[in-house]
């Protein structure tokens, strides 16, 4: 991915544009806005992170555009049915430290009729570069066999 963001289509719901946007030109209040005052976020994978409420998309963010000045989010495919967008991102930029940030996954996100999040499931983890391969993590899911 280059500086400049991929072009978002017309057809893309309303939410993930808007979200796309505010991400990249660090908009803290346009990021807010895409959520509703009782969002609710789930966080299947890490339940003791799910929260309510736009106040916390704002705490998390504050921390998250002050932390990665040059973070992008690129959207790579979407999509929707009814009022329910699917959306895998790859997000990238540079921590503090000069390491570089990667975060890539999947948001769940329940639009409104004024196009804000009403709730999502989140599903965005960092991305690993040197983890183990696909054996070894299978084993250290299951537990080594009897």
């Amino acid at each position: 991915m280059g500086d400049v963001p991929l072009p978002v289509p017309p057809e893309v719901p309303r939410v993930v544009r808007s979200l796309q946007a505010a991400i990249n030109e660090h908009d803290l209040e346009g990021l807010v806005s895409c959520f509703s005052a009782d969002y609710r976020n789930e966080t299947p994978v890490h339940p003791s992170r799910s929260f309510v409420g736009a106040e916390q998309v704002r705490r998390n963010w504050v921390q998250i555009l002050g932390g990665l000045p040059d973070l992008r989010a690129e959207l790579v495919r979407w999509a929707a049915s009814g009022d329910e967008v699917w959306a895998e991102w790859d997000w990238t930029g540079t921590r503090p430290d000069g390491a570089p940030f990667a975060m890539r996954g999947v948001t769940i996100l329940g639009a409104g009729p004024d196009g804000r999040a009403t709730w999502s499931r989140f599903y965005m983890e960092p991305v690993d570069q040197g983890g183990d391969d696909v054996t070894s993590a299978v084993r250290d899911a299951v537990g080594p066999r009897p």
